[in-house]
């Protein structure tokens, strides 16, 4: 999500330090930490003090308390409950939902006879939180609180109903409202753990799954008071509405072959070719409203899709709870619930175990670099900055209109972990895509100099942020060690795929930005220019082996005004094609992992639009037909040939053959594998001409066989060449003693594979 200008899903109000206000002679004393954001309540006054450091009251329970209000009044819900409150978004920010689409998901089980009003006793210290959960909170190394805070279906003294906790340590007083108590502020309230952690925690029984929650906090400040959903709420009602819905999230999988087999695996070298997927536009139903698949809709047609097209993992853009379509997933007010547009949780895991059961590995998304400011999130959570920085000059991000977590304060960074060992527990995922993770690592990003708040060295480095990516990293390895992280890097920070050990941050792979940039600057120009500008394409090979890196053709290029990757190719249209179909040849035979972004194997000609499906009625015409079998034919030779792949992030992997004819604007190299005669020879022509007699320089004698040709008429090219088998002559050429003639196709990339 690199510099996205998305429209943020909250109701903005101006902030007290905008980053256009802020002045380098302010302290954080001066700033204000209330007018970070200020909420649409009613408060007295402002206060100076950096409140989200204040601890909480002293309230100590009883051993065994239980709680019964005789007098409550049920009013409350027509007056500050559901009709106010369940809907905290303003309408310029939220769509509405989709005709048809909550008829197409149950979200909410239907439960019959459910007890109202005070009749529900509220039972304390139930025993699910133990000291030892406290002192690892307080530590910031509680990597499993999903299972500790928010709520929990369980059996208390013989009974069952739902156990519910939530960290606030600056509330004077937290209810749990809902569809059980008529959305009754009083009836039910929790209570504050004796032990100062700040975690509010009851059992109501009674209480059951898919029953709907919200807690009501009332502040120690200024009289705030707020309805917030519950930050580790398993399951969300469907946008708009914000309630969080108890759920028991369980899935039978079916699974164990694939896992087995990732585990056995982690220790090879593996091709790597990631298919990133918008699961609300990759297909529609037009008849339906325009609605988009379900998660069990997909399970029907994604899983065949990618094996056919022979990607090795799908990358989901974020699939948690956010309740705006326009922001992609990447402003999220419900962490650990996924998005309810397409289903329940466990449609979702279904989707992910169909996956799996087709060998296709599953990515995710996950953005612990900001979240919005909806006031039934994250935001202001108790009154107090409390998730968020409360200086504006760390906590705000000025690109996205968003907060930015404070990765110094412990309770936070074990509620970041735990959400990622989550999605990796409970969901099976393979891999998260860690997103802006430049964001997170400069104090000064996308900032003016007078708008950043030096480390306690001068420095411009987030040292909270790089030791908070170093503990994620850790913690995944050690818990999930076949599981792969991969960071939205787009700098030139040393290290991010190093261990931790060895003073890295611990990624198993970064985005290669820098290749993305100038190979798309490069072939945006017209081919008559391109001899002058050799060292754009060439100039990766020079650092492509300082990090683990992975080239992506990403959703960031496709959006904002930057046209399609088949609108950024110079030409007509024939040349369009050639050169999309020449980017891609070259991208599988370049180091490192792949990754397409949903839409490009069919060389779609507008923008990506979140809004609509992709543009499938293209498959009509043969250039976009050849596409997508190029793309199909470049993945299965990817994953078939070692070469390619085996030393993909190591120099011994890639040996230049030629690099300096810059007049004829072609380069060669070649690919070895994991032995001496595993060898592909790569020959790229980025301009039309044709040659017949193009002489190559090759290590070993022997015969060199064609196995792809981007000019091919399968694939929509002229099919000028077809060079089938070759043998080598005894002629020196580009510093190699054997040399093989070959006829070079008008924009096209060659593979000719060794054979011993």
């Amino acid at each position: 999500m690199a510099k996205k200008k998305e429209r943020t899903t909250t109701e903005q109000t101006e902030m007290g330090a905008t980053s256009g206000q802020a002045s380098s002679a302010q302290t954080p004393e001066s700033i204000n930490p209330l007018e970070v954001q200020k909420p649409k309540r009613t408060r007295t006054k402002k206060s100076d003090a950096p409140l989200a450091e204040m601890g909480i009251m002293d309230t100590a329970a009883a051993p065994e308390t239980v709680v019964t209000v005789e007098n409550a009044q049920t009013a409350t819900s027509t007056a500050k409950g559901r009709s106010k409150k369940a809907i905290d978004t303003s309408s310029e920010s939220i769509k509405p939902a989709k005709p048809g689409r909550a008829k197409k998901i149950a979200l909410v089980p239907a439960v019959e006879n459910i007890p109202t009003g005070p009749e529900q006793p509220v039972y304390y210290n139930a025993g699910h939180i133990t000291d030892f959960d406290i002192h690892l909170f307080r530590e910031g190394r509680h990597y499993t609180l999903y299972e500790k805070l928010g709520s929990h279906v369980i059996s208390h003294q013989g009974r069952q109903g739902t156990f519910f906790a939530v960290w606030a340590p600056n509330a004077a007083q937290v209810s749990v409202i809902g569809d059980f108590n008529g959305w009754n502020r009083e009836s039910h309230q929790l209570q504050a753990r004796p032990d100062h952690s700040g975690i509010w925690e009851g059992f109501i029984p009674g209480v059951a799954a898919g029953m709907l929650y919200k807690y009501h906090i009332k502040s120690s400040y200024h009289l705030y008071h707020v309805e917030k959903s519950d930050p580790f709420a398993f399951q969300r009602e469907l946008p708009p509405h914000t309630a969080s819905i108890v759920a028991d999230i369980n899935h039978n999988w079916q699974d164990e072959s694939w896992l087995s087999q990732r585990s056995a695996q982690q220790a090879e070298p593996q091709p790597y070719s990631v298919y990133e997927l918008h699961v609300g536009s990759w297909r529609r139903k037009p008849e339906e409203g325009n609605r988009s698949l379900t998660y069990r809709e997909l399970a029907q047609e994604l899983p065949a899709y990618l094996k056919e097209m022979g990607f090795t993992h799908v990358e989901f853009m974020p699939i948690m709870y956010h309740p705006f379509n326009g922001s992609w997933g990447y402003q999220i007010t419900g962490y650990f619930a996924a998005a309810s547009n397409f289903g329940t949780p466990e449609d979702l895991m279904y989707l992910i175990d169909v996956l799996h059961q087709h060998g296709i590995g599953v990515l995710l998304d996950w953005v612990p670099s900001h979240f919005p400011s909806d006031e039934h999130g994250l935001a202001y959570f108790d009154g107090t900055h409390l998730f968020e920085h409360a200086d504006p000059r760390k906590g705000y991000h000025p690109d996205w209109n968003s907060y930015i977590f404070n990765y110094g304060r412990n309770e936070v960074r074990s509620f970041l972990i735990s959400n990622a060992l989550f999605w990796l527990d409970k969901y099976h995922i393979d891999g998260l895509r860690v997103d802006a993770v430049a964001s997170m690592l400069y104090l000064d990003y996308s900032r003016k100099h007078d708008e950043w708040v030096p480390n306690e060295h001068g420095g411009r480095e987030n040292l909270e942020a790089i030791s908070f990516l170093k503990d994620f990293n850790e913690a995944v390895h050690t818990r999930f060690p076949d599981v792969r992280t991969i960071a939205e890097e787009s700098t030139a920070w040393p290290g991010v795929t190093a261990k931790v050990a060895d003073g890295g941050l611990g990624f198993d792979m970064k985005w290669m930005m820098g290749w993305m940039h100038d190979t798309l600057h490069y072939f945006s120009r017209e081919s008559i220019y391109r001899r002058y500008h050799q060292g754009e394409i060439t100039f990766s090979i020079i650092y492509a082996f300082a990090e683990r890196f992975m080239l992506p053709l990403s959703h960031d290029e496709v959006v904002h005004g930057k046209g399609s990757l088949i609108n950024k190719m110079p030409g007509d249209d024939w040349q369009k094609f050639a050169n999309l179909r020449t980017l891609y040849t070259y991208m599988y035979a370049h180091p490192g992992a792949k990754l397409l972004f949903m839409g490009n194997e069919l060389a779609q000609g507008r923008e990506w639009n979140h809004d609509s499906s992709l543009d499938w009625h293209l498959l009509d015409q043969l250039p976009h037909a050849g596409m997508k079998e190029l793309v199909k034919e470049l993945n299965h030779v990817y994953k078939n040939e070692p070469s390619l792949y085996f030393h993909g992030f190591e120099g011994q992997g890639f040996e230049w053959i030629d690099f300096n004819d810059s007049h004829n604007s072609i380069i060669s190299f070649m690919r070895n594998g994991q032995n001496g005669s595993e060898k592909m020879l790569v020959v790229c022509n980025f301009t039309p001409a044709v040659y017949d007699h193009y002489r190559i320089g090759v290590p070993l004698a022997g015969n060199w066989a064609q196995v792809f040709n981007s000019d091919d008429g399968r694939f929509g090219g002229s099919n000028y060449a077809a060079n089938g088998t070759l043998h080598t002559v005894a002629e020196p050429m580009h510093g190699r003693d054997f040399s093989l003639e070959i006829k070079m196709p008008p924009l096209a990339v060659l593979y000719f594979k060794y054979l011993p």
